[in-house]
């Protein structure tokens, strides 16, 4: 099986005056289909320029890096552009939806930017089936201001998922959210990973990790520990009551 992601000995540098700034250092790791990968670290341990890379934001001082088996090193601006559409969906903390338009309107914006030109028809469809999948097919015409925090988040997950990708990048997607709704949003990328979809989220929240498969910690720009996620079975044992007690009041 080919990895989703690979990384070759990575390295990228920031010159800020005089100084260079070492953000990675040397990071070589796989992604395969189907992981379910958190990305930690304390502020200032590379966890956030390494996301950049992989999201095809920025690109690599040095070394190579393939995205679904394509080397996305040395592309130019345009090419990286149509790759990010094309292959990634994002999830940031901050929700990003424009407030004039429906959840409807706002998940079919990335298929605006796609060179396939979907039709109107299609769009919608797609649109629609997204917004199925994080349970809001029922909010479809409702604007942002109508919506909860945890709904706009789940508007923005399936604005991710619009152009179908192989990979969904998550920016702490929790980051504005209770903990009682960042269990929510936690069960709904469970469920995306569980449909075969590659998820890579950065997170400083060991509680929001152990919803993941697989935990990489980074320190001064380097991977210092890459392993399973122990105790995903008791962060699933706290979305299984907070399902039951919503259950529960809709039944009531």
């Amino acid at each position: 099986m080919k990895p989703v992601i690979k990384l070759a000995d990575v390295h990228k540098t920031y010159q800020t005056g005089e100084v260079e700034v070492k953000a990675v250092c040397g990071v070589s790791l796989e992604i395969f289909q189907g992981e379910f990968v958190a990305l930690m670290g304390a502020s200032g341990s590379g966890k956030s320029t390494l996301m950049n890379i992989i999201g095809c934001l920025d690109r690599p001082t040095q070394g190579r890096y393939l995205l679904d088996d394509i080397d996305v090193s040395q592309l130019n601006r345009d090419e990286l552009a149509d790759i990010r559409n094309q292959k990634i969906g994002f999830v940031f903390q901050g929700f990003n939806l424009l407030s004039r338009t429906s959840a409807l309107e706002n998940v079919e914006l990335p298929m605006l930017y796609t060179r396939q030109h979907l039709e109107g028809a299609t769009q919608r469809e797609r649109a629609l089936q997204a917004l199925e999948i994080v349970g809001l097919g029922d909010r479809a015409d409702h604007k942002p201001n109508q919506l909860s925090g945890g709904q706009q988040q789940r508007v923005a997950i399936a604005r991710a998922l619009a152009n179908q990708p192989a990979l969904l990048l998550a920016d702490e997607p929790t980051g504005n959210l209770d903990s009682r709704t960042s269990i929510e949003i936690m069960g709904v990328f469970q469920k995306l990973n569980d449909q075969g979809i590659t998820i890579v989220m950065v997170t400083h929240e060991l509680d929001v990790a152990q919803y993941t498969k697989r935990m990489i910690v980074m320190r001064d720009g380097k991977v210092v520990g890459d392993s399973p996620v122990a105790n995903r079975s008791n962060a699933e044992k706290e979305l299984s009551r907070l399902q039951a007690e919503q259950k529960a009041v809709q039944l009531g």
